[in-house]
């Protein structure tokens, strides 16, 4: 009887979809809130349901086959995001002379459209035929043979997708020494988007890290210079940037201090975050490592990361969609949980966090910036407010340190100058809870508000109109 009992315990258990597991931490997160009278959950939208948004995913690394496409391509519209990062991968597409294999890139581009997502390519790594490098890290191309297999490359790939993707970005993250070398790929690639796609957006520089701040600042520098001597500044439509420390908040100061240089050169230059994420476990190799990473802190970083950035109108990629299986390690950046083969185990509350912020905060919802405001808090704060059709909603979070696992809110007096309230409700963007905020709880003046008894931690929450925010029954 026992062993019977036992082989259909098993067999049940091999039966079980991937789709079937669900994270304990999500389970744990979603059963732990403030202590507010809760109304609902946050009923997110897809992408096909979002009109236009600046959010973007990173659906990188296919080009060397460290994830597949099709196991995750119905989670990307599900998450809601408006466009996604490709990696083109030339090494990929010609593994022989001049002769171009685009079919996996089509189930990409084509998969990604069909779901109301819009690619974004970033054109990068050498290609070992020509005898560069098609890793993470690889030299710029300086070669004259190399630089012109690649501008052919370049005119087969732009001309195969001109109809689909019109921004591209030009490499990913060059060495910090590379800048006048780089300024010349650049404008070898620029030359050739520009005469097969007038109409095309060019995205470059990718400076990444941030620390130390001076050496990013004489890589840029260096690129600005080049394309300001040979008068091709307009060329330049967004600056790239992938802005990885430890606690999230810690990298806008670096952020602002990149784009006052990139606007001494051109105002109407914008900034791109283009590629910023943390993991969800412990790692000893790629950006972030040597940390205690959770899928408890991973999605308190990546709302941190979003709200600064939204907060500041900058356009923002979250990376990434999926775990990625690098050669040293299967990297934990992905909103979704994977295997060693690449197949999907269960969505992350990260999945979940990410996408309350991309429904909640697509364009219709503008930026006011920094709010003064005053709290018997022991921690600061940041407190940023935005407007969506006449009415002001805000994003609150501490931001003195790298997020914890703790799940725990600490009770706060707040007020806030230059907003008023009429049926608020507080909104926890990780379990996506909306919780009433009853009217004993505030004061409000003709220009101020103070709340008593508001839970806030080292994660974003959102107080806005109950009228904004589209309340549901409990998600899986």
């Amino acid at each position: 009887m026992k062993l019977t009992s036992l082989a259909v315990l098993l067999a049940a258990a091999l039966s079980c979809t991937a789709a079937e597991f669900k994270s304990r931490p999500w389970t744990i997160i979603k059963a732990a809130g403030p202590k507010l009278q809760q109304l609902g959950w946050v009923v997110p939208r897809s992408s096909a349901e979002i009109a236009s948004s600046p959010w973007s995913v990173g659906c990188e690394t296919l080009d060397r086959d460290y994830t597949i496409f099709k196991n995750y391509r119905p989670y990307v519209g599900e998450l809601g995001a408006k466009s996604a990062r490709l990696q083109s991968g030339w090494a990929r597409c010609e593994k022989a002379p001049g002769v171009y294999t685009f079919e996996w890139l089509d189930e990409v581009v084509n998969g990604l459209k069909e779901q109301g997502v819009k690619p974004w390519i970033c054109l990068c790594y050498g290609n070992p035929i020509y005898g560069s490098d098609r890793n993470l890290g690889a030299r710029v191309l300086t070669t004259e043979p190399e630089l012109v297999a690649w501008c052919r490359y370049v005119e087969a790939i732009v001309n195969r997708y001109k109809e689909v993707v019109t921004e591209w970005e030009v490499w990913n993250e060059p060495k910090r020494d590379e800048g006048r070398a780089y300024a010349n790929l650049f404008l070898r690639t620029a030359e050739v988007i520009k005469r097969v796609q007038p109409n095309a957006t060019l995205i470059g520089l990718t400076v990444h890290g941030f620390a130390p701040v001076v050496q990013h600042f004489s890589y840029a520098r260096d690129v600005l210079e080049v394309l300001r001597e040979k008068g091709k500044l307009e060329l330049l439509d967004y600056v790239s940037y992938h802005p990885y420390t430890y606690n999230p908040d810690d990298g806008n100061a670096s952020a602002d201090e990149l784009a006052q240089l990139v606007h001494s050169f051109r105002r109407e230059i914008k900034m791109f975050q283009a590629e910023s994420g943390a993991p969800s476990e412990y790692h000893v190799h790629h950006a972030l490592a040597n940390h205690p990473w959770t899928e408890f802190s991973q999605p308190k970083w990546l709302l941190r990361r979003m709200a600064g950035d939204r907060m500041r109108d900058i356009r923002t990629s979250v990376f990434a969609m999926i775990d990625m299986r690098y050669p040293q390690v299967l990297l934990s950046k992905g909103l979704l949980r994977s295997d060693l083969q690449n197949t999907v185990i269960y969505r992350k509350p990260s999945f979940y966090a990410v996408q309350h912020m991309m429904s909640l905060f697509d364009e219709t919802v503008s930026p006011i910036g920094v709010m003064k405001h005053e709290s018997d808090q022991s921690r600061p704060l940041t407190v940023a407010g935005f407007r969506q059709h006449g009415l002001t909603r805000l994003l609150v979070w501490q931001h003195d340190r790298t997020p914890t696992d703790d799940l725990k809110w600490e009770i706060t007096r707040l007020k806030v100058e230059g907003v008023a309230f009429k049926d608020p409700v507080y909104v926890e963007l990780i379990s996506g809870k909306v919780y009433a905020l009853p009217p004993d709880s505030r004061q409000s003046t003709d220009n101020s508000v103070t709340f008593h008894g508001l839970p806030l931690w080292d994660s974003v929450i959102m107080i806005a109109e109950r009228s904004q925010v589209p309340i549901g029954p409990a998600r899986n």
